[in-house]
């Protein structure tokens, strides 16, 4: 009986551990971009420095893909993870799913974690968009850039004009890595 009670304890407080080792922002899946695939967002960021940004296919910022991509090449062997929330938010969306990812993964060559459309606005915003407008602001338009500083637990926004390669972004991520 001791057995019992003993391993029940154990279980209970190795289950508690993994459902604090995930915050609540984070948990969930989320269907990739085009895809019935899904991901985890624990899995995906497992406590590395992420790159949160709400996309839209058909902005005068969507050129700004390039510059995610390469932010994620020269980045994510020392960690980064970029992830690219799809989003109508501001009706800048392409019609399709299809269309949004032949421009995230044909026109700019997109191979970060794309999300399938979602909303990042408002209440009915997914868990992390939420959590991002309590940490900073909600987001005013597409390609608002969010870093995820899992050292310090801080969240520095970035707004739509700041271009992937900014210094004041690079630097940020630096100091994340």
């Amino acid at each position: 009986m001791r057995q019992f009670a003993l391993f029940g304890l154990l279980l209970s407080l190795g289950m508690n551990a993994l459902a604090e080792s995930c915050p609540e922002h984070l948990g969930g899946e989320y269907r990739k971009l085009h895809a019935s695939e899904s991901v985890n967002l624990c899995d995906v960021i497992n406590k590395k420095p992420a790159l949160v940004v709400n996309t839209a296919s058909h902005c005068g910022y969507t050129k700004q893909f390039s510059g995610l991509e390469a932010l994620h090449q020269k980045y994510q062997t020392e960690g980064l993870v970029v992830i690219g929330f799809a989003s109508n938010a501001f009706k800048q969306a392409a019609k399709s799913e299809a269309e949004a990812a032949d421009i995230c993964y044909t026109n700019y060559g997109v191979s970060f974690t794309m999300l399938a459309p979602t909303e990042v606005t408002g209440t009915e915003a997914n868990a992390l968009f939420r959590w991002l407008a309590e940490q900073t602001v909600a987001p005013s338009w597409n390609f608002n850039k969010y870093l995820i500083n899992p050292k310090t637990g801080a969240v520095k926004h970035f707004d739509s004009r700041t271009a992937p390669n900014s210094e004041a972004l690079t630097k940020a991520i630096e100091a994340a890595l």
